[in-house]
């Protein structure tokens, strides 16, 4: 008899957003009605960049990233959706061994064959403890539970590692129209509002131009992700757009100690 499935559970709901089925919908709804809507013209992207403070934070500026989805939510099957480890120290790239990631909303599927495609390539290993507590990853899921129809999921860790490594994990998996990459970062912090919107306009112009040594480690908290999706974009001759650029200053905190958030859209 199969063994019963090995679920990661949701680790910050009730805290970045409601633990409460119905209410953790509204707070995506109210997050999309907060958002930037894409020109008529804008296409579908290939990956996006997000941040992944709490939603009161910074809902609204990755609800403007995942409008762009929109239009492809019936064909969009895959999500390589990588970020930072916050808690545990890492070198290279941890993929869960869990069968699915759980939130309020239910149960994503880990796409078992990205996993095993990934793990012949330089620094990716089977590692639940950085996954068990990150919320750069698992803030992204209900956004992409609404927006969505049916899809997996590859998480991806990102730790210490070089620009070309992560962007050879992302090849493994980088697939067609049916699979969307998309990288979990805020920008600056805790700097005042005024010396937050300088930092960050300047990485969002690093960002846009896909300059991923332009960014350095304290410019974004998943700058070792980021900077591999850049790496990967540039090497696909693929534009980068900014979509929104705010901090916490603007949504829902004061201006003494901000955090930076941005959205762009990869293609």
């Amino acid at each position: 008899m199969a063994g019963a499935a090995a679920i990661r559970p949701p680790a910050v709901a009730g805290a970045f957003y409601p633990a409460d089925p119905e209410a953790l919908l509204e707070a995506v709804r109210s997050s999309f009605s907060a958002a930037r809507p894409p020109r008529g013209d804008a296409a579908v992207p290939k990956a996006l960049v997000v941040p992944h403070a709490g939603y009161v934070y910074s809902g609204a500026v990755a609800a403007s990233a995942y409008l762009r989805l929109v239009p492809a939510r019936s064909s969009i099957r895959r999500i390589v959706l990588l970020g930072p480890s916050h808690r545990v120290p890492l070198h290279g790239v941890a993929v869960p061994g869990d069968d699915a990631f759980a939130t309020p909303l239910g149960l994503v599927p880990v796409a078992d064959d990205a996993r095993n495609a990934v793990l012949d390539r330089a620094g990716v290993t089977v590692a639940d403890l950085p996954h068990a507590a990150e919320h750069s990853l698992e803030v992204q899921l209900p956004f992409l539970q609404v927006v969505l129809d049916a899809f997996d999921v590859l998480p991806l860790a990102v730790g210490r590692t070089r620009p070309e490594d992560v962007a050879a994990v992302l090849d493994a998996v980088w697939g067609g129209p049916e699979t969307v990459v998309v990288a979990s970062t805020d920008l600056s912090h805790y700097h005042s509002y005024a010396e937050a919107r300088e930092l960050d306009a300047r990485t969002a112009a690093a960002i846009a131009a896909a300059e991923a040594d332009a960014i350095g480690d304290r410019d974004a908290c998943g700058a070792h992700a980021l900077r591999g999706l850049l790496a990967a974009a540039r090497a696909r001759n693929l534009a980068v757009e900014q979509i929104d650029l705010r901090s916490s200053g603007d949504t829902a905190g004061d201006h003494e100690r901000v955090v930076g958030y941005g959205a762009f859209a990869v293609g």
